[in-house]
This record gives structure tokens, sequence and C-alpha cells, in this order.
């Protein structure tokens, strides 16, 4: 099964603890695993972040909604207990949902940050829908959302240069990645005229012992680069007895492209395609600026394990 929405774990977490005790962060997690059948695989999926388990952020933030509406308490650092409201809404048989949790005073304000415009608008707090997603989710989605519309608008930049200029973008990219560091004239973009089927050579060392050897295709993000494209560029590279080469395209590569690329012996091609490449940017501040920075902060445990 898919692992549930945050809210779904209010009362599954409420079960872990109704014995009244101090249970760790850990054991309810456990608890709440097998009582509602979550698989291990399903336990380890990620947030779009990567630094995350979805499961471990939906019960965490559960915990904080639970905390919040004075249904648990949290009297040692990462041990949780069950107030007297926490066990009387288990036993009151009704179902312990953000409804539930909007009779507490401090809840409503707590979940009124979160909600913004909702109460604003007038809109009954009941009838408000349920999100899927935890706070952090949601801001992950947003993230991601943000970032998927800004490939697509680079991509779109990168058409409108002419080659010359997609050849010196994807050399200057190489730089900002850190290729020929500290090096002079590390990048530079080959003459069209008799560039032998190579558009760019990166240094990778002062004397030029190791060059890293370019070729750019600027082509629809709807076609595909297929294998001979890739064989010609080999060849390029015999001719120039290089052995590190890099294939880079606004396009696709096909399947057979990319096998061939993979068991090629005494020569490295790397390929890099449309979405990699504006990923790359994205990355490595190339054609993009900083618009905004949230910083999100947790508590440093570690700072309260000593009295201060």
């Amino acid at each position: 099964m898919a692992v549930p929405k945050f809210f779904e774990f209010f009362e599954s977490f409420l079960r872990a603890i109704k014995d009244g005790e101090l249970h760790t962060a850990k054991e309810v997690r456990e608890i709440i695993a097998s009582e509602m059948h979550i698989s291990d695989v399903d336990r380890v999926q990620m947030l779009p972040s990567g630094r995350q388990c979805i499961f471990d952020n939906r019960v965490l933030w559960a915990r904080t909604y639970l905390d919040k509406a004075g249904l648990i308490e949290t009297p040692s650092r990462g041990k949780y207990r069950i107030t007297s409201e926490g066990l009387k809404a288990l036993n009151s048989g009704e179902k312990i949902d953000l409804a539930y949790l909007e009779r507490s005073d401090s809840f409503r304000a707590f979940h009124s940050i979160s909600k913004g415009n909702e109460l604003e608008t007038g809109k009954d707090d009941e009838n408000t829908e349920e999100k899927d997603a935890s706070p952090m989710e949601s801001l992950d989605a947003a993230y991601q959302q943000i970032t998927s519309v800004l490939a697509d608008q680079i991509m779109d930049e990168i058409m409108k240069l002419s080659p010359s200029g997609f050849e010196k973008l994807v050399v200057r990219m190489l730089l900002n990645m850190g290729y020929g560091n500290g090096i002079d004239d590390a990048g530079r973009v080959t003459q069209q005229s008799n560039d032998g089927g190579i558009d760019g050579i990166i240094k990778e060392d002062q004397l030029g012992f190791s060059n890293i050897y370019i070729q750019a295709k600027q082509w629809s993000p709807d076609t595909t680069v297929s294998k001979p494209e890739i064989q010609k560029f080999v060849g390029a590279l015999q001719g120039q007895q290089a052995q590190k080469g890099l294939f880079i395209t606004t396009a696709k590569f096909s399947s057979g492209a990319v096998q061939y690329a993979e068991n090629l012996l005494g020569v490295k091609v790397v390929l890099v395609d449309g979405t990699m490449l504006t990923k790359l940017m994205i990355k490595h501040n190339v054609g993009v600026s900083v618009e905004q920075i949230y910083e999100i902060k947790k508590v440093d445990s570690d700072f309260f394990v000593d009295e201060l």
C-alpha cells in the first residue's frame, strides 16, 4: 500500500502511546508501521528532496499536529506521552482528523498559518479539503514544480541561441562545474570551419596532457540522437587520440546510443541530454539567478543534551 496521508496517522499515533508511558519516536514508528501494515518498501520511499523518508516525515508531522492540539506531550527530548485529552479523543469513538483537532484553540492558531488565505476567504474550516501532503512535502512539491517550469524556460532560451552560442554555453557550463579550474584558457570553442567533429575542448591540467573533447548538438528537444551519431563522435575522438568525450544535446538519446556509449573500450564518452543539461545549468547557476532563499530549520537536539 502507499504511505497514508499524514493526518491518517493521528489515531494510530495515539493508540501507539495509549498506555500513558513515555515512548521514543522509533518505537512509535514501529508500532504504527505494524498496525497499518506499511511494508519495508513503502517505509523507505524518499521525499523529492531525497533527505528524509516519506513515512518518517508524515509521522513527524502527525506528532506535531497532535501536540499542537494538546493530545500528546513531549516531557523529555524525543519521547512522547498521551494526554488526558488524547485519551478522551481515543475513547470518544469519533474520527480524529483535522476537523477534530480544530476544536482546540491552540491548534486553530497554529493551523491558520498553514491555511493562510482559506481563513480570510471565509471558508468553513470543517469543509476545508484535507491535503495529502505534509507541510514539508508541500514545500518540496512546490520547489519541484518551480524547478520544472524553470527548466522549460531555460530550454526555450537555449533553442534561441545560434549554434556557436550553444557551443559557448556548453563550455561555460563545464567551467562552472569546476572542470579546468585554475587553468588559464581552460575552455575553448573550436573553429566551425575545421572542427573535425569536435565543438569544444576543456583542459584538465596545466600542460594539456588530459583534455575533454565536446560535441554539442542543438537539436529539437523532441528529436532523438541515435547510435550512428555517437559512433561518428567516437571516430572524431580517435582522430584526436582522445580518451574522454562529452556528447551534449538538447534532444534525447536512443537506448542504442546509450548502450553503445556504456560499452566502449579505450575511450570514455559521457552523454548529456536536454533534461540533464537544464538540471546542470540550474545546479551550477548558468543562465539563472537566485530569486529567493528560504531557510528551513529544525531543532538541534545535541544542543539540549546537557543543561545550559
